[in-house]
């Protein structure tokens, strides 16, 4: 695992639809309209969704799967349309083969490679969906089932394909990676107790991305020293905002700490699908922004999760939570922080080091992906299971609320969510700017 100091990022700041509490894109389930009012990318996009929802996957294997799901339904659709140049397939579909089958057979077929441990309500429910999507495109193309049978055809065999190459991506590996579970220096990360006593979702930092060069292309640098005037700013923000009891939050802050621990994948999606839906984007439009999304995410976890172990592992870098700083204060040897030995959070402390930040740079790197697409003033509803609905009117405040209530919830430290929100913006542009790109002459 090579980090170079010259690649920093500069400091700027299922199944069923019922089960979502935002309003679902019409499926084929809920309408009697033509195949063509139908956006099968949305469609199963929404279904991704739900099922996220209803088997309750942790936000860290989240963007993985979104990317896979994405990558599958984008070369399916674009090896018929041959528009962007392809994520993985690159190769043509057979002629006249339908793009919504397509779809429709790379989602599913995707899904339930993605999702081996359905309950058998849960895999019932997605037969249904994916029959009723087939279904609601009749002949597609009045040749008697002939190119819908070749889209179907064609996106199981792209699913199938990008399933086995991520097979062996290294987020699985066996034997098993090693155990982390830091060190006692101090400012090192160490476990928090509890269950919590090696690293959690190892096999992120050892994944090889979707787009990016290597997860150090947009390594984020070393945190800031102990000796450092921002770490004593950090300290005590965090000391005073994100303790459980006696804080200095307001009552929506201590609602949105909470709220935006909420699965990310699961937030962005409902945004990004919300969006696409209310400015009728096309199913080519649709395809690329979604595949952009959610590769974006995924590259942005993989690149900060390879960096908590880098960092996490050097006993010389600051990388302990404030569960644990707080506490230990007086063996920092600073004299701007005060030990506190009954500070706890008011959200429980996630089991990796604190830097960089997942939650923050999953949302720089999704925002930024539906600001390039529509502009900041857009209303859109996200929800988190357990807790009440939120509707925003601007994405710039949707990533505002997911950034600081890492410090409201008492998890990260400012500086620590500033510099993560820059990581995922940086991966975003890249992938948007270097992958799917149009092809000569096509429109």
């Amino acid at each position: 695992m090579e980090h170079s100091c010259c690649k920093k990022i500069g400091v700027a700041f299922l199944v069923a639809s019922t089960v979502l509490g935002s309003s679902p894109v019409e499926t084929a389930h809920e309408s009697s309209q033509s195949a063509a009012s139908i956006n099968q990318v949305l469609e199963w996009n929404q279904v991704f969704i739900d099922t996220l929802i209803a088997t309750n996957t942790a936000n860290s294997s989240s963007q993985r799967l979104g990317a896979i799901l994405h990558t599958a339904i984008f070369d399916a659709y674009n090896g018929i349309e041959r528009r962007y140049t392809p994520i993985r397939v690159d190769s043509s579909a057979p002629r006249g083969a339908s793009r919504r089958a397509a779809v429709i057979a790379a989602a599913y077929t995707a899904l339930v490679g993605l999702f081996p441990s359905l309950t058998p309500l849960q895999r019932a429910t997605l037969d249904a969906s994916y029959a009723a999507s087939l279904a609601a495109l009749s002949d597609d193309g009045g040749d008697d089932g002939r190119s819908r049978e070749r889209g179907i055809t064609w996106g199981a065999r792209v699913a199938s394909m990008v399933l086995a190459w991520r097979a062996t991506d290294g987020f699985v590996h066996s034997p098993p990676y090693a155990p982390f579970s830091g060190g006692l220096a101090v400012g090192q990360w160490r476990p928090t107790g509890g269950s919590c006593v090696v690293m959690s979702a190892l096999g992120l930092a050892y994944t090889a991305p979707f787009v990016v060069a290597s997860p150090v292309q947009f390594d984020p640098g070393p945190p800031r020293s102990l000796a450092n005037f921002t770490y004593a700013d950090d300290f005590n923000s965090v000391k005073a905002l994100g303790r459980k009891t006696g804080s200095a939050r307001t009552d929506d802050q201590t609602a949105l700490a909470p709220f935006w621990e909420g699965n990310a994948s699961v937030h962005w999606n409902q945004a990004a699908n919300q969006m696409a839906r209310a400015h009728q984007l096309s199913l080519s439009n649709t395809n690329r922004l979604l595949a952009v999304l959610n590769i974006a995410m995924a590259d942005t976890a993989f690149t900060v999760w390879n960096a908590k172990l880098f960092y996490g592992g050097n006993p010389l870098e600051v990388t302990w939570r404030p569960f644990t700083s707080i506490p230990l204060a007086g063996t920092d040897g600073i004299p701007l922080t005060e030990p506190d030995p009954d500070w706890t959070p008011l959200v429980n402390t996630p089991c990796h080091p604190e830097y960089p930040a997942g939650h923050p740079s999953l949302n720089g790197a999704a925002a930024t992906v539906l600001l390039s697409q529509f502009g900041d003033g857009q209303t859109f509803t996200l929800t988190t299971t357990g807790q009440p609905s939120r509707t925003y009117i601007s994405i710039t405040q949707a990533r505002s609320d997911g950034n600081n209530a890492r410090v409201w919830g008492g998890m990260h430290y400012p500086s620590t969510v500033e510099i993560s929100d820059t990581v995922g913006e940086a991966v975003a542009h890249y992938v948007n700017r270097h992958s799917m790109q149009r092809l000569h002459g096509r429109r």
